[in-house]
């Protein structure tokens, strides 16, 4: 289950995908240079229970950390895997 990642402007999302179509989708707006808010996560209910959010979460971070990036979770699952996993914490904001 690989995570994808595309840049807009100011915007971006992490994906996974099957068969060309997105299940599952993390989506998070440049909120300034050193700063990205996570704002929405779904996935589809054929990935539920596969952990495919938390790996949407686990790439934010690591492309956080690769680009000395902030995140601010507003998402409420997101903020709950920041809430749940201590060695993440480092690029909260």
């Amino acid at each position: 289950m690989e995570v994808q990642h595309q840049i807009f402007e100011s915007k971006g999302l992490f994906f996974i995908e099957k068969d060309k179509k997105k299940l599952a989708k993390m989506t998070y707006s440049k909120a300034r240079e050193d700063m990205f808010i996570i704002d929405h996560t779904e996935v589809a209910e054929a990935l539920r229970g596969t952990g495919a959010g938390k790996r949407m979460v686990m790439a934010a971070v690591n492309y956080a950390r690769e680009n000395n990036l902030k995140i601010l979770p507003l998402c409420p699952f997101a903020k709950s895997v920041f809430d749940k996993t201590e060695a993440i914490r480092d690029v909260l904001k």
